[in-house]
């Protein structure tokens, strides 16, 4: 490493040498940090939670590195390890284009355009004109959704419902579903890959599906019911508008009589109703 340092270009301030080349497949960065937690060395906080985290690890042992306890960094051009800083004490190299003293965090890729929450208490990306601090969610949003996103109170303090990675600190991108709830970006194209489109958590459906419920109608009106079945009544709870109702029992789908979808779930069979005495 010292190598790449002493042969770089005299024209080139000290500061900018190896800009880029450093670092892991989280973060380009000059620098790597000793765990407090454990007191090992790692390129970034994301590559000790990996390895701590492991199914290798004793589940007793398993830990998150606490991000803001850092305290001490190792330079990795001249290895030499010091106080956290954003320059190196020995050979002057600048170990992050982006430092943040407030979560010890480096960084040399700036077209990220990081920024500090302080209401989310981390650094975060897409730059800070473009985002607001929503305080009953918990977390930065883009200004697109500001006055017209439904509050979900803390929900990004929890952890994706498909991949179950924690949200709040994720480096991945992330969505805002219709109902409020998050969720990772690549997992909402997986679900609608398998031809899943509503919310993991709460079932409501995320995207328009009336050109779907209109081909349940035909298939509906094309699947007469057996003759025992026809006065069958049930009850049903809509997933999309959150009314039950009584409805004809059919094998194909219920449609809510209130907001025409066919997202909906029995919920219980209605005797009284059903002249057949069918259950």
């Amino acid at each position: 490493m010292e190598s790449s340092f002493d042969n770089s270009p005299r024209d080139e301030p000290v500061s900018d040498v190896g800009s880029g080349n450093f670092g892991c497949s989280h973060y380009r960065r000059r620098c790597k940090i000793r765990a407090p937690c454990c007191d090992e060395v790692f390129d970034c906080r994301h590559c000790h939670n990996e390895s701590k985290n492991s199914l290798d690890i004793d589940p007793l042992s398993r830990h998150d590195i606490p991000r803001h306890e850092l305290k001490r960094v190792i330079c990795s051009l001249c290895n030499t390890e010091q106080d956290v800083q954003q320059n190196c004490i020995k050979c002057g190299v600048c170990m992050g284009n982006y430092y943040c003293l407030k979560c010890k965090f480096f960084d040399d890729d700036v077209s990220k355009n990081q920024y500090h929450c302080d209401k989310c208490g981390i650094c975060r990306t897409g730059g800070k004109e473009n985002f607001f601090h929503c305080t009953k969610c918990g977390c930065c949003y883009s200004n697109l959704l500001k006055g017209s996103h439904i509050c979900v109170e803390k929900t990004m303090h929890h952890n994706c419902p498909v991949c179950f990675e924690y949200l709040f600190d994720t480096t991945k991108d992330l969505t805002v579903l219709p109902c409020g709830h998050s969720i990772h970006l690549e997992c909402v194209k997986e679900m609608e890959r398998h031809f899943q489109y509503s919310c993991p958590v709460c079932s409501k459906s995320f995207c328009d599906m009336s050109h779907v419920w209109q081909k349940l109608d035909q298939e509906v009106a094309s699947t007469p019911m057996p003759q025992m079945y026809q006065n069958k009544m049930v009850w049903i709870l809509c997933n999309d508008c959150g009314e039950t109702s009584e409805v004809f029992f059919h094998i194909v789908a219920h449609k809510c009589p209130k907001c025409n979808s066919y997202n909906t779930r029995q919920i219980r069979g209605g005797l009284a109703s059903c002249s057949s005495g069918t259950t």
